[in-house]
């Protein structure tokens, strides 16, 4: 899952959502050193992605994609989830979404703190541009995987694979709406305290 997607599954605090993103960022950081919310939100956030990764409307979706793109549909569906959790975010949030939003862009700000450096500028990126709200729009989601692309340091073809993200988007949709469900049930009942580094 991408980062907005993240911060909705996480533990209800600050911590824990800050937490939830910084599961991207932790090569070099010492969990220890941690404090427990911001923990909690780790260990959640790669308990989230194994789940997302073994399940079968998300290994369905990977096999729409064409054999030379397929390495790369994770990462495409990842970051189109969070346009799917912004398209249908009455179906599953009881909070408004312009709320969430702002509160996270400033847990993010006051919490740099307990940050990597990589992160604090990658969030502050995030905030000055508004990524979750750009993810609304789908050419920017293609925008977005594009830049993905241009970072990836040996030849690849993922550059335009917005293009077969729109070829099957009801049939990607689907498998989203069918799938997000029971992540978030998962999400709400996940033990994250048995969890280990």
């Amino acid at each position: 899952m991408n980062h907005l997607a993240h911060t909705f599954l996480a533990p209800d605090s600050a911590g824990a959502r800050v937490g939830s993103i910084l599961g991207d960022f932790t090569r070099g950081v010492d969990w220890a050193d941690l404090p427990g919310p911001v923990l909690e939100g780790v260990r959640h956030h790669l308990a989230v992605d194994t789940f997302t990764d073994q399940h079968p409307q998300v290994l369905a979706s990977k096999t729409l994609f064409s054999r030379q793109r397929r390495r790369f549909a994770g990462v495409a569906l990842d970051i189109l989830y969070d346009h799917f959790l912004l398209r249908h975010w009455c179906r599953f949030a009881e909070c408004d979404r312009a709320e969430f939003v702002a509160r996270v862009y400033r847990e993010l700000e006051e919490n740099e703190g307990v940050m990597p450096q990589t992160m604090v500028r990658v969030t502050r990126h995030m905030v000055t541009h508004d990524w979750f709200g750009a993810y609304e729009n789908l050419d920017n989601i293609g925008q977005a995987l594009d830049r993905v692309a241009g970072r990836i340091r040996f030849p690849n073809r993922f550059t335009g694979i917005i293009h077969e993200i729109r070829d099957h988007e009801p049939e990607l949709e689907e498998n989203f709406l069918a799938f997000f469900p029971e992540l978030q049930q998962f999400a709400r009942q996940y033990p994250t305290t048995s969890a280990q580094p």
